[in-house]
C-alpha cells in the first residue's frame, strides 16, 4: 500500500484565477451557444424580410388589379342600372298594355269614347251613350272583375244626343 501525504497546504485560488478558469472551460461554450443563437435570429431576420417584400409584392399586385377593375366595375355597375331602368320601363309598358286591352275588351259597343287619358295605373275616359242601362252594366261589370282598385264615376249629365259621362278608373292590378 501506498499513501500519497502532501504536506503543501491547498494553494488557495484568487478571483482572478477563478475567472480564468471559468473562461478557459466554460465561456467557450457559452460564446458558441450565443454564436448559434445569433446565426439563428440571422437567418431568421432574413426569412421575415423576405417574407416581408413577398408581402408587398403581392400587395403591390393586389393594388393593381384593383386599380384595373374599378372602371370595369363602374361600368358593369351603369350597365346593370340602365338594365333595369328599362326592364322597369318594359314591365310598366306590359303592364300599361294589358290595362289598355283590358279596359278596351270590356268598353260598350254602346257606348261613344270622345276623350281618353292613360296614366301608369288609371284610364281616365269621357264618353257619350244613349241607352243610361249601358253605363250601370258597364260600372257593374268592371266593379264585379275588380281589376281595377277604384272606380269613380265623376260627371254625369243628360244632352240632347244622350248621356254624357265622366269616368276615372284607379289602380289596376
Amino acid at each position: 500500500m501506498k499513501y500519497k501525504i502532501n504536506l503543501f497546504p491547498a494553494k488557495e485560488r484568487t478571483l482572478m484565477d477563478k475567472v480564468v478558469y471559468f473562461s478557459l472551460n466554460y465561456l467557450r461554450y457559452i460564446l458558441v451557444i450565443t454564436q448559434t443563437v445569433i446565426i439563428g435570429v440571422f437567418f431568421y431576420r432574413i426569412k421575415i424580410d423576405q417574407e416581408i417584400v413577398d408581402l408587398k409584392d403581392s400587395l403591390s399586385q393586389k393594388q393593381e388589379i384593383v386599380s384595373v377593375s374599378t372602371p370595369l366595375m363602374s361600368e358593369a355597375e351603369a350597365v346593370d342600372r340602365t338594365t333595369r331602368l328599362a326592364a322597369d320601363i318594359v314591365n310598366d309598358q306590359n303592364k300599361t298594355q294589358q290595362m289598355l286591352s283590358y279596359f278596351l275588351s270590356r268598353f260598350p259597343e254602346k257606348m261613344t269614347m270622345t276623350r281618353l287619358v292613360i296614366n301608369n295605373d288609371s284610364v281616365e275616359f269621357e264618353a257619350m251613350t244613349v241607352d243610361s242601362m249601358t253605363i250601370k252594366l258597364f260600372t257593374n261589370r268592371i266593379a264585379k272583375e275588380a281589376h281595377f282598385g277604384a272606380i269613380q264615376l265623376k260627371k254625369i249629365q243628360k244632352r240632347e244626343g244622350g248621356f254624357f259621362i265622366n269616368f276615372v278608373l284607379n289602380q289596376y292590378h
